[in-house]
């Protein structure tokens, strides 16, 4: 407790410096339960919170991120799936959340499931969700959003490629134990390939251990795995094994508003602050190398 209230100090009304350029981050692992739509909504959720402006688009069928964040995400809401297969601007399916100024979303809903299918004889399939977010910030509904983060399903098909190809960056949140290292590595050969064919900006920028459990051994060897692996890339912070962040979205909530004081939001606190941090410092070392 006294740990958490240092923390809460420390961070407790920080406004988090704001990125030169709009950062676009891809949030993806392919294992399941690694806490990627978790890790999406509470970190938009602390960013806003601490000043920014933040898109969450959700490219998950199942919708949680939606559901986490209040958004409306039945079967007739315009969503994603408009802007993927239509062509629908997404300006006119963004949604605010209504618990968090700064934080709106792109909703998902069940027609995602059959995107992967529709998307196939679409021409130019796997830069649609790029052109679509261009497209957005380069609007005035868009201008002066910094953050766009995109939740993925688990899985790498046509929805999961669009992603990769509309960011610049991949952010990826690691379950602290084994079988998640075996997984990464089938990660990175896969965003190596899309380096290769589709987009040659991506790279790898964020790593988060997540469901970190102090009291077993595994948890602090695959931390320090990870870390000796990513050691630039890997975060100081840690998100523990949470009930309040379970709990959340049953209430259609983050635990950044259901829970602040709790353990795990003060820990995405401290990544969102450490995610502004990295990016205001990358943003000024470009800027004195063009300088």
């Amino acid at each position: 407790m006294a740990k958490d209230a240092r923390r809460r100090i420390t961070l407790a009304g920080r406004t988090f410096p704001r990125p030169a350029h709009t950062r676009v981050l891809t949030v993806a692992n392919q294992k399941g339960g690694v806490g990627k739509t978790t890790t999406t909504v509470n970190l938009a959720a602390a960013l806003a919170q601490a000043g920014a402006t933040v898109l969450v688009i959700d490219l998950d069928p199942q919708g949680n991120a939606s559901t986490a964040l209040g958004i409306d995400h039945h079967a007739e809401i315009p969503s994603v799936y408009d802007a993927l297969v239509d062509g629908t601007p997404l300006a006119d399916v963004v949604q605010a959340c209504p618990d968090v100024e700064g934080l709106s979303c792109v909703p998902a809903t069940i027609d995602l499931a059959g995107a992967e299918i529709e998307l196939v004889s679409l021409v130019a399939r796997e830069t649609r969700l790029a052109k679509a977010i261009s497209a957005y910030l380069a609007s005035p509904e868009g201008a002066g959003v910094d953050y766009v983060l995109i939740d993925c399903p688990p899985s790498l098909g046509l929805l999961t490629i669009n992603a990769f190809v509309a960011a610049r960056e991949v952010f990826i949140p690691i379950q602290c134990e084994y079988y998640a290292l075996e997984g990464l590595s089938q990660l990175l050969k896969n965003i190596e390939l899309i380096r290769n064919h589709l987009n040659p900006d991506l790279h790898v920028s964020s790593i988060l251990l997540t469901m970190y459990d102090g009291r077993t051994r595994l948890a602090a060897q695959v931390a320090d795995e990870v870390r000796e692996h990513f050691p630039e890339q890997t975060f100081k912070a840690v998100v523990p094994r949470s009930v309040r962040i379970s709990e959340a979205p049953s209430h259609g909530q983050t635990v950044m508003t259901y829970d602040p004081n709790s353990s795990g939001a003060l820990s995405y606190l401290e990544a969102a602050s450490e995610m502004a941090d990295r990016g205001a410092a990358h943003g000024s070392a470009s800027t004195e190398e063009n300088a």
